[in-house]
């Protein structure tokens, strides 16, 4: 999670470190400025910008069967968690 503190970090020195260290998948979400960056590591070793779906979701490529409805983030409230589970079909 991006905080305004940790916005330049974040986008430089962590983005390069994670990339550097092989983590596959890099998630970047900004509750101030509503914004979801996802990244996947390519077969290069450098993050690529991973698109989140016409449908507003977000599947990530490296933990099958995980994903987000990005528009849930900004929600006030959240929702409640038993819609979640439902939508993600874990009930």
């Amino acid at each position: 999670m991006i905080s305004g503190d940790s916005r330049n970090r974040d986008h430089g020195e962590k983005f390069y470190e994670y990339e550097q260290g092989g983590v596959r998948e890099y998630w970047m979400i900004d509750y101030e400025r509503e914004q979801a960056e996802f990244h996947v590591l390519g077969e290069d070793g450098l993050y690529r910008p991973a698109p989140i779906g016409h449908d507003g979701i977000y599947r990530s490529t490296d933990l099958k069967g995980l994903w987000i409805k990005v528009d849930w983030l900004w929600q006030d409230p959240l929702p409640p968690v038993p819609i979640v589970l439902k939508e993600s079909g874990l009930i």
